[in-house]
């Protein structure tokens, strides 16, 4: 029995490593585990924590780049819609 859930919790550590790769959030993560692999959000959520205790620094990184990024998406995609706002303006 504990060597399936050793099993178990590395296959959920390595779907939340490759929910980093895709640049997911821990809510983000969690909800796509739960959608798409059927796993609990409690046992990702769990998993998660012991991966941030291991490796804070990372974490920390991540977040902050996590941060970053979102905000230069959220400042192009305000871009475009002004850019498309004023060539329907120039249109009318």
């Amino acid at each position: 029995m504990a060597d399936s859930s050793a099993a178990y919790i590395h296959m959920v550590q390595h779907l939340i490593e490759k929910c980093l790769i895709f640049h997911m959030n821990k809510d983000e993560c969690i909800e796509a585990l739960s959608k798409h692999a059927n796993i609990s959000p409690i046992i990702t959520s769990t998993v998660w924590k012991e991966l941030e205790k291991e490796n804070r620094e990372f974490f920390e990184a991540y977040s902050e780049c996590k941060g970053r990024n979102d905000r230069i998406l959220a400042e192009e995609e305000t871009r475009k819609l002004i850019q498309r706002m004023m060539s329907k303006h120039s249109d009318d």
